[in-house]
């Protein structure tokens, strides 16, 4: 059994940086889902990301010396994880069919209200105070703002909007789950195993019941696509996320998050020289007030 990661009660300076590095990875997930569901079938885009992430994380962990398959009591929870995360992208990439990538991320970004909501029951420490709440309220209305007028108008957006909402659950109950269990004791390493071999295992199968075509078009933009979903996506920022959660308070590292879909709006504004608005930058300091107030220290009496 790993031994238990030294936990903090507040974000320090290697939070943040990593926070935000993954805020900026994460804003472009959505939107390279979206643009290659058109050569790649959404489902089967996820196999092939789990799968090869898998393999590249047990290579890692054969490199690095790191047990997976030891017993340490934490079977049961790990894959209840799993199927947790594997439920969330099922959700995320079937609601990118219906919806926009705007649309989607908006309300996937509401995973933090979830956390905040569910795990004090279990875990009293994280329970938020009403300034913190106030926060998160501040954040999620400066991502509504900021993405209006992206929002899409399709007839069955609605189907896209309720996937993307469930993932958010789904989503935020994982999160719960990690916490609530312990399993933020094991290393990062195989806390991530669990949840990519599940996905691993059940989205190719899901990809053929679902009668996707396998022809795939591996063009430049499809394998580069792939792989920064892969390398990037599912093994480096979201095993920098499982170690994050074993060392620092789930509700503010979930504040954080509404930081992505802002990221991808300015990494659009960069890089394909969209405009970036007076809207936009005033939902950047809205977003920066929200987490201010959920991180800062309260006030001694």
């Amino acid at each position: 059994m790993s031994m238990p990661a030294q936990r903090k009660d507040h974000l320090d300076g290697l939070a943040v940086v990593l926070l935000l590095v993954c805020c900026v990875l994460w804003g472009g997930q959505q939107v390279l889902v979206k643009a290659t569901i058109a050569h790649v079938p959404p489902v089967l885009q996820g196999a092939l990301r789990f799968v090869a992430a898998t393999l590249l994380l047990m290579g890692w962990c054969r490199w690095r010396g790191i047990a997976l398959f030891g017993r340490d009591g934490s079977l049961a929870a790990g894959l209840a994880a799993g199927l947790l995360f594997f439920g969330e992208f099922v959700c995320l990439y079937l609601g990118l069919v219906h919806t926009t990538a705007s649309r989607a991320t908006v309300f996937l970004y509401t995973s933090p209200f979830w956390v905040a909501l569910l795990l004090p029951w279990w875990v009293p420490s994280e329970r938020l105070r009403p300034a913190q709440w106030t926060g998160l309220a501040f954040a999620f209305v400066a991502v509504a703002f900021a993405l209006r007028e992206g929002f899409g108008t399709g007839l069955d957006s609605w189907r896209g909007d309720l996937l993307s909402l469930l993932a958010a659950l789904l989503w935020g109950l994982t999160t719960v789950l990690i916490r609530a269990t312990g399993l933020t004791r094991l290393a990062p390493e195989k806390l991530l195993f669990y949840q990519l071999v599940v996905c691993a295992l059940l989205f190719p199968p899901l990809s053929l019941a679902l009668g996707e075509r396998w022809d795939l078009q591996l063009t430049p933009f499809v394998v580069t696509s792939l792989l920064l979903q892969t390398v990037v996506g599912a093994f480096a920022s979201y095993l920098a996320w499982m170690w994050l959660l074993g060392r620092y308070p789930a509700t503010r590292l979930s504040a954080f998050i509404f930081l992505t879909p802002l990221c991808a709006l300015a990494f659009g504004a960069l890089a394909l020289h969209e405009p970036l608005t007076p809207s936009l930058l005033g939902a950047m300091a809205l977003v920066a007030a929200g987490i201010w107030l959920v991180n800062r220290a309260p006030l001694r009496r």
